[in-house]
């Protein structure tokens, strides 16, 4: 029984960092730092700000280009320039003691090998505290930087994710737990026997292994995934440790939980093992009308160009300035971008009736996920409904300006839900796993001696 079982399921938080917070136009807010891209004591103070809250983890999106091609959008936006994740999560696990560290990296246009060394040295960096988003790229501006004409189509990428994931696992497994005797007397380094080389040869890799750094204090770092299409669900079913998710109505969330946990039987997991954190986007004020003001002050500092492009972006790299911006979205072709995201704009916009310019809007802070608007109590309330009722089992906080938005989450939501019981007090654990209630994969190569399986889903 794991340990999050023993005890009351309590929620689990992320703290989802960008430059300058989520809303498109945070940069312009009169209290956020418009150079916090490249500014290392700002996201210093960010990473203490939530593990004072005692927030799980903290996360780092990534993609490797400048997304928006469209120049006077792009010129008007704060994403332009930021540090390369790792990178920063590697300094910030000096600063911090205890909240989980996890980024982005994409199977796509990286190779295994590089990948697995750089997680498993960030968890001996930060004593146990990496985890790493698995995604597969969707932009086609990123394939043009790593000597692609076009972007790979969406059954062969998650193809590659697949594959990537089993050699990066297989050689996090390349030590056992104790083959570093490192014995003086005898002059013996490592024991031999435990040392054990990959080898893997597949359609898209050829790995031959071992990994050159020891099995990290989590055996692997915690994996998380962020698709929800049927390819990314059954991705996660059988690889995911945590999902990152958009739902804008609790019966999609609901349904999503469903789908995804029912899946993990079949891989000889539990559902406790996979922990399901919808993105959302709260604005808090102590009362509602200041919650509001707050809001209303966000939109007006949004260009219409911004806007525009921001939406052209998500629907899939589609066009839409020739359309009314005051009209309705028109029907669109299906493109090789995200699947997920796109469908969920359009469930969205005729849902609710939205015009190109109201959809804008709706999705400048959120981007699809669900936007809370309120108290500290009423956004308490709607996490406490989500959560007793699986459509999630925590959050991922996408505040919409920093450092003010995710201070104001820590100093005035977080407490709410502490009183009610149901976010933590103090960490459970000195591990990121140990912290989300997680198991410790055991070394593959140990199970097979012993003829039993590792853990659950490894």
């Amino acid at each position: 029984m794991s340990g999050e079982n023993r005890q009351k399921r309590q929620i689990k938080l992320g703290a989802f960092l960008m430059e300058t917070g989520h809303h498109i136009a945070a940069w312009r807010h009169p209290d956020a730092l418009a150079s916090g891209g490249l500014d290392f004591a700002h996201y210093a103070e960010l990473a203490q700000i939530a593990e004072r809250a005692k927030f799980d983890t903290i996360f780092f999106a990534d993609s490797v280009s400048v997304r928006d091609t469209n120049l006077p959008s792009l010129s008007r936006t704060a994403r332009a320039d930021h540090f390369e994740p790792l990178t920063l999560l590697s300094a910030l696990s000096v600063v911090t003691k205890h909240v989980g560290l996890i980024a982005t990296v994409s199977t796509t246009f990286n190779e295994p090998y590089n990948l697995a060394r750089k997680f498993a040295s960030l968890d001996h960096l930060s004593g146990g505290r990496s985890g790493w988003n698995l995604v597969t790229s969707s932009t086609e501006s990123e394939a043009l930087n790593f000597s692609f004409e076009r972007h790979p189509e969406h059954a062969v990428r998650y193809e590659r994710a697949r594959e990537f994931y089993d050699v990066v696992a297989g050689l996090w497994d390349s030590w056992e737990d104790d083959a570093f005797i490192r014995d003086k007397e005898s002059g013996v380094y490592f024991d031999p026997d435990k040392l054990h080389v990959l080898g893997h040869k597949g359609k898209h890799f050829k790995v031959r292994g071992p990994l050159n750094v020891a099995r990290s204090p989590q055996g692997w770092p915690v994996v998380v995934q962020a698709g929800a299409s049927d390819a990314g669900r059954e991705l996660a079913a059988q690889t995911a440790e945590v999902i990152f998710v958009a739902h804008q109505t609790l019966d999609e969330a609901q349904s999503f939980y469903r789908d995804v946990k029912g899946r993990l039987a079949k891989y000889g997991r539990s559902p406790d093992h996979l922990k399901i954190m919808p993105g959302i986007f709260p604005i808090v004020g102590r009362t509602q009308e200041e919650a509001d003001a707050k809001l209303a002050a966000l939109q007006d500092l949004i260009h219409p160009t911004v806007g525009l492009s921001l939406l052209s972006n998500m629907s899939g790299g589609v066009d839409l300035s020739q359309y009314p911006v005051d009209g309705p979205l028109p029907e669109l072709p299906e493109t090789n971008g995200g699947k997920s995201r796109q469908r969920l704009l359009f469930d969205l916009a005729r849902r609710e009736n939205l015009t190109i310019r109201d959809l804008y809007l709706r999705i400048a802070g959120a981007r699809g996920h669900q936007q809370v608007v309120g108290t500290p109590q009423s956004i308490a309330d709607q996490l406490q409904q989500w959560f007793e009722e699986e459509g999630a089992d925590g959050f991922n906080i996408m505040s919409p300006w920093l450092p003010g938005g995710l201070t104001e989450f820590a100093e005035l939501v977080v407490p709410e839900l502490q009183r009610r019981g149901l976010f933590r007090t103090e960490y459970e654990g000195r591990t990121l796993r140990e912290n989300l209630g997680l198991p410790r994969p055991a070394n593959r190569y140990i199970a097979e001696t012993k003829q039993v399986p590792a853990v659950a889903g490894y």
